[in-house]
């Protein structure tokens, strides 16, 4: 997340009582002290945003959602999750975790790994390591699964009024679903842009003054907009999930089928993280802190990226693909 922490002014000779001959090394379920500002950061933004708009130049929904996404799916629940409807709770619980774990391969998702990844901890005990890893991974878990359970009771209460419900095909024009999801995704882009910008140190830093007192707030802030994925995400598999819920109208099935989705949506991206930190015996964390600054444009650039990305892909090509501003550049294959 962002670093734009003050840098303390306590010496090693100087640690408050009690803490004499612990280790200089920050615990990697707090944020590190922002070390000397990062160099020529707007070439870092720029390069940043460029791979960003390439990004949404050469990605293919059709190949990711159905190709990867679906294959995901079937190979998880041993049949085609696209034509086979959910029949019972047990295969609705079992679809939501599938679907979740196939949505994995969404570019959204680099800017979870780069939130976590000033958090990798230094060479210590893997016992230590373990349980520092797992501090962060939860409290992004803990405002993911709040939004997406919340969000998840919503649908069972009012889902078949809401946009995501309605069949409106997609033609010239936009269907409602497809006005909540630029809505949505847009603003989460706009957000992970200036999240980026403020680990780059451009601007001014929201969280810094709450960090200061609730040192997790950066990762429940980050999975809550994880969470918050589902309430614009028009992919397939999970519409047929949000039609299932909304027609069952039971809150509490909505909740957990919702926070199973999130569930699966991270899955990949933890056990990377879980790799990086515990399998490199902190040759990741030795990396980042190698140069000044390197943390903060890590974690801007992953920000960058995904905003870029998000902004561009949800509220302008999508646009484009409907006639209603006249080009925007696409791969034969996009």
């Amino acid at each position: 997340m962002s670093t734009t922490f003050p840098t303390s002014t306590t010496s090693p000779t100087s640690r408050p009582p009690g803490q004499s001959g612990q280790s200089a090394t920050p615990e990697p379920s707090a944020p590190l002290p922002a070390g000397p500002a990062v160099r020529r950061p707007w070439k870092v933004v720029l390069l940043s945003a460029l791979a960003g708009f390439l990004l949404t130049v050469v990605w293919s929904a059709e190949f990711v959602d159905h190709a990867i996404g679906g294959t995901v799916a079937d190979a998880v629940l041993g049949r085609d999750a696209d034509a086979t409807p959910i029949t019972g709770l047990l295969s609705g619980i079992a679809f939501a975790f599938a679907t979740g774990l196939a949505g994995t391969f969404t570019a959204c998702n680099i800017a979870a790994l780069g939130a976590v990844a000033p958090l990798l901890g230094a060479g210590r005990p893997l016992k230590a390591r373990l349980l520092g890893t797992l501090r962060p991974l939860g409290w992004l878990a803990a405002g993911m699964l709040t939004v997406s359970g919340i969000y998840g009771i919503v649908a069972a209460l009012a889902g078949t009024g809401m946009p995501q419900f309605l069949t409106t095909p997609s033609g010239p024009g936009m269907s409602p679903r497809l006005v909540q999801a630029m809505v949505v995704f847009g603003v989460i882009g706009l957000i992970l842009l200036y999240q980026g910008l403020a680990a780059l140190g451009l601007v001014r830093d929201p969280l810094e003054r709450i960090s200061r007192r609730f040192p997790h707030a950066r990762m429940v802030v980050m999975g809550a907009l994880i969470g918050a994925f589902l309430v614009g995400r028009p992919f397939g598999l999970f519409r047929q999930l949000f039609r299932d819920t909304a027609e069952r109208h039971d809150p509490l099935y909505g909740a957990l089928a919702f926070m199973l989705q999130s569930v699966g949506n991270i899955v990949v991206v933890a056990v990377l993280f879980l790799i990086l930190a515990l399998g490199t015996g902190g040759r990741a964390h030795r990396w980042l802190t190698a140069r000044p600054g390197r943390i903060a444009v890590v974690t801007g650039a992953a920000f960058i990226v995904a905003g870029v990305f998000t902004l561009l892909y949800w509220d302008v090509r999508i646009l484009a693909r409907r006639e209603i501003i006249p080009w925007y550049p696409m791969a034969p294959w996009a």
